[in-house]
Parts: structure tokens; sequence; C-alpha cells
């Protein structure tokens, strides 16, 4: 088993908002913006490393006009050298790799407390079997009007089945949780 053989060191940490059926997003675009969470999805990977794909990383910037701050951002892409040539030399906080195995293992190296797992849904797929905690924003909808989901969670109900904390909110009618799950 993968998981095993990576237990030591920083915790490898799935952060992510999912609706009823694990969707993720549409369009490299989330599916629900909730203030609430997205203040804690800053402050659960701030002063950590956070591992994204390309297009997550992409859509990131064309959001906030740079990489997320406060973190080391690994992104994964299938050319490093290519995303490299394209990225601003005042980004000091960006670094490419080939692989989400390369990633998380760079993500330790920096911190020994945690790496962040951010996106997308090839990312989470890929980084699962390494992850120790899940730290979700269950969404109690289908996705808003026109927004049918293109990008979805894996499976991990099987794997991840203690719970560490689970807090009921809302957002302008809108039910939501906020789930921390180990194996």
């Amino acid at each position: 088993m993968v998981y095993s053989a990576h237990m030591k060191g920083a915790k490898v940490v799935a952060i992510a908002a999912i609706g009823r059926n694990r969707e993720l997003g549409r369009g490299n675009e989330l599916l629900w913006r909730i203030p609430d969470d997205l203040h804690r999805f800053k402050e659960l990977t701030a002063g950590h490393p956070i591992v994204l794909g390309r297009k997550t990383f992409e859509s990131i910037v064309g959001y906030l006009g740079k990489p997320l701050p406060g973190r080391q951002n690994i992104v994964v892409t299938r050319d490093p050298s290519a995303m490299r040539e394209n990225v601003s030399p005042s980004w000091g906080n960006v670094e490419f790799v080939a692989s989400v195995e390369e990633a998380i293992e760079k993500g330790k190296a920096l911190d020994s407390e945690q790496v962040s797992i951010g996106g997308g849904a090839q990312i989470y797929e890929a980084a699962l079997p390494y992850t120790d905690i899940l730290k979700l924003t269950l969404i109690d909808a289908n996705p808003p009007a026109g927004g049918e989901a293109d990008s979805f969670f894996p499976a991990y109900e099987q794997d991840f089945t203690r719970v560490l904390s689970d807090e009921h909110r809302e957002f302008e009618g809108l039910a939501y949780r906020w789930v921390d799950l180990s194996r």
C-alpha cells in the first residue's frame, strides 16, 4: 500500500470544497464561492507548501494576478521547463515539477509539519494514496444553475473513515459542513 510508506514527516493534507456528488468545478472555476470557505482555505494553507495542478495554478493566477501568497506553490505539469520560462521572475514562491510524488517530496523537504494539496481533480486523485488528512467543505446542494460539474473529487469514503471534526455552517441559505477526516 502506498500510504504506509509515506506516514513519516509532514502530514499531507488535501483541502477541497465539494458538492453532494463530489463535484469540484467546471471550466477551471469553482462551482461555489463561499467567502468563509475561501478564508478557511487561506488559513489552512498559509505558511505551508501547496501542491497544485497546472490548470488550477493558472486559474489562481488569472483570478489573483499572482500565485497564492505566503506559501510555496509547487505546480505539477507535464513540461516543467516550459512553465518556468513563462513565469514572472518576481514570483519567487513557485516551482514546477513533473509528478505529484515529486511535488510532495519537495513539499516535505520545505516543511516538516504540512504539505497542502489544493487541486484540481487529477492532482487530488494522484495525491490521495499519500494523503493523511482530508479537510473538506461538504456543500449540501447541487451545482448552481448552468454549473454542471466537469471535475470531481475522487472517491475517499472507504479510506478516510475517522471523523476528526464536523462543523455545520450556512451562507446565504446554502448549507455546508467543514469535515476533517483521517484514515
